[in-house]
This record gives C-alpha cells, sequence and structure tokens, in this order.
C-alpha cells in the first residue's frame, strides 16, 4: 500500500476521493501510519480545473497542514476545509 510510505516521507496526500469517509481501510491506513490528507470533496471536482481550483483556493491551508502532525484527513472545496473523524 503507499499510504505507509507516503506517511513516511512525510507528505501531505492529495487525493480526489470526495467519499473518503466512507472508504474505512483508507482511514485505518492514514491513521495507523500518521499520515496527512487532504480529500477534494468538492461535487464538481472531477475535472482537472475544478481540482485546481480547489487546491489553490486553499493552498495557504494546505501549507500550513504539511508542519501539522498526522494523522489527519480533512475534506477540502472551494469554500473550506472540514475535517474527517478518524474513529
Amino acid at each position: 500500500m503507499w499510504i505507509p510510505e507516503v506517511a513516511r516521507r512525510g507528505w501531505l496526500i492529495i487525493t480526489r476521493d470526495r467519499h473518503i469517509q466512507d472508504h474505512p481501510a483508507e482511514i485505518a491506513a492514514v491513521r495507523d501510519h500518521g499520515a496527512k490528507m487532504v480529500a477534494l470533496s468538492a461535487a464538481d471536482a472531477g475535472s482537472v480545473w475544478n481540482q485546481l481550483e480547489v487546491v489553490m483556493a486553499n493552498w495557504r491551508r494546505f501549507e500550513d497542514l504539511v508542519s501539522e502532525a498526522g494523522p489527519f484527513v480533512w475534506r477540502a472545496t472551494r469554500s473550506g476545509l472540514g475535517k474527517v473523524n478518524l474513529d
């Protein structure tokens, strides 16, 4: 699985999985390996342009998240971030 390796490197994971909270295996991998993840959860983040729009709208917050300790998962939309429960 790739999540342990990314977590080991301390990288921020950005995924397009808008239903991340419905994937217990991924949530468990994030939690178990101390990963840092942001899921682009806007319903219209299907196109590359719209994904870029969500990322750029939250860029400064993403930069702050890089220095925070994991594990965490945040859902990102153009209007902001919402924390995903890892329990």
